[in-house]
């Protein structure tokens, strides 16, 4: 599975179980992105992408179970960073502002076991910059988190 997730400038996700910002732009990069693949989320995330995103939306509480290889899934609310081994890659909205938050982004990019594919800068339309990264996961070879 890829997960699509939007944080500030200190990876904060949400403040007081509250998206931080939302932006039309971004839910139009993430149709692009997504393509023909489902995009995976709950009730909470569905409000802000409604019905006519022209690309299949699978909405359920427990879409992080439901969710297979190659399909992408919107995470705000939920944690997900037991799912670890199944995450195949991250897209990673940036709102390069600073908000209040208490909830943070779960994954570290400097563990070594991610790859920066690509990044993109967006002109928003609530936001002049939105900075996009895709990451994808390198494979364990067993030597994570080992001395050399």
């Amino acid at each position: 599975m890829i997960m699509i997730a939007c944080v500030d400038e200190k990876n904060g996700m949400l403040f007081h179980s509250r998206r931080q910002s939302q932006d039309k732009v971004l839910r139009e990069d993430v149709a692009r992105e997504c393509g023909e693949r489902n995009l995976y989320m709950n009730a909470y995330s569905y409000a802000m992408f409604g019905q006519d995103t022209g690309i299949s939306l699978k909405v359920s509480e427990d879409f992080l179970n439901q969710a297979g290889d190659g399909d992408y899934c919107f995470v705000e609310n939920q944690p997900f960073s037991y799912l670890r081994k199944k995450i195949e890659g991250v897209v990673l909205y940036q709102w390069n502002r600073r908000y209040p938050a208490d909830t943070y982004f779960p994954l570290d990019f400097a563990d070594g076991s991610w790859e920066l594919e690509r990044v993109e800068e967006l002109k928003g339309y609530s936001h002049e910059r939105i900075t996009k990264e895709v990451y994808k996961s390198l494979p364990d070879d067993g030597n994570m988190g080992k001395e050399s």
